[in-house]
């Protein structure tokens, strides 16, 4: 059976792409005919728009596209958007917005110390691979999934404390700066340890652990998060086995596979990009002091 039975709604989500487009054309003005509003602004590169455009694209792609749809039917599906939302569209995001542009977000009364807190890289690590990992627990998981508040509500914390979780690395504000090159690579090594532990239940456990996917009424609960009532009322549906041919511990075990195996390429990307800065940093240290010490001596 195709997806297309439930409708181009919940398949594309116009609502959730006219945001999408609406911030979009809220960055391009903030850059373009508002910069002038800005302190110390100046013009954004080709390469920063196209990480911002990226980012806003991949976030489309995971909450908007028919891939939210395909994660309530499939674990692995919904372990790829996963991924997507929280290691992919953060780092894009964040580097695609201007150093004057962060300036004018970060330094506010209540937003500066918020940021200040929850970007210590100890606690950025702790609180989203924390919460992640709550999130992932059967119990949670399956009372979330079906309940649409505090799906959006626990969707938008991990969002929030990925963004946390990724500015201790990519931040290019020096007086944000926490952390040195070495300290950045520590961090990235720590950050996927603690990733581990629930990527490794999802994958080993011999059981099907969430009841959103293996028991019809629950699925049908949490198909309510991205299907219109009414279209969904006039389905017959028995359970996620009418679109996946998986075996639900084999789709499960699969959806861990992919979370690890994406963050694996993400955090080598990462840490390669942090290396080649770190080593730029030091190289033009290195020539400002043999500039410094070859400097000749004034003419008496």
């Amino acid at each position: 059976m195709g997806f297309e039975i439930f409708g181009f709604r919940a398949l594309w989500s116009p609502y959730y792409l006219s945001v999408m487009v609406l911030l979009l054309v809220l960055y391009f003005m903030i850059i373009g005919p508002w910069r002038s509003k800005f302190k110390d602004s100046s013009p954004v590169s080709t390469k920063q728009q196209i990480l911002f455009v990226s980012g806003i694209v991949a976030l489309y792609v995971s909450k908007g596209s028919p891939v939210d749809l395909l994660g309530h039917i499939m674990f692995s599906a919904h372990m790829t958007q996963m991924a997507i939302l929280y290691l992919i569209v953060p780092p894009l995001l964040i580097l695609g917005i201007p150093e004057w542009l962060w300036r004018a977000i970060l330094y506010r009364p209540i937003i500066k110390p918020v940021f200040k807190f929850f970007t210590k890289p100890i606690l950025a690590l702790i609180v989203f691979n924390g919460v992640f990992s709550v999130y992932h627990i059967p119990l949670v998981f399956d009372f979330v999934k079906t309940e649409p508040l505090y799906h959006a509500l626990m969707t938008t914390i991990i969002f929030i404390a990925a963004i946390f979780m990724w500015l201790p690395l990519l931040n290019t504000l020096q007086e944000w700066d926490s952390l040195s090159g070495i300290k950045k690579m520590g961090y990235i090594f720590a950050d996927g340890v603690l990733l581990t532990p629930a990527c490794a239940l999802i994958i080993f456990s011999p059981d099907p652990l969430y009841l959103t996917y293996s028991d019809p009424q629950a699925w049908i609960n949490a198909l309510h998060l991205c299907v219109p009532g009414d279209m969904l009322a006039g389905l017959n549906l028995t359970g996620p086995e009418m679109f996946n041919t998986l075996p639900l511990v084999d789709d499960q075990q699969l959806g861990g596979v992919l979370m690890k195996i994406i963050q694996e390429v993400v955090y080598g990307s990462i840490l390669a990009y942090v290396f080649f800065e770190w080593a730029r940093k030091e190289r033009l240290k290195d020539e400002l002091e043999l500039q410094e010490d070859y400097r000749p001596e004034p003419i008496k």
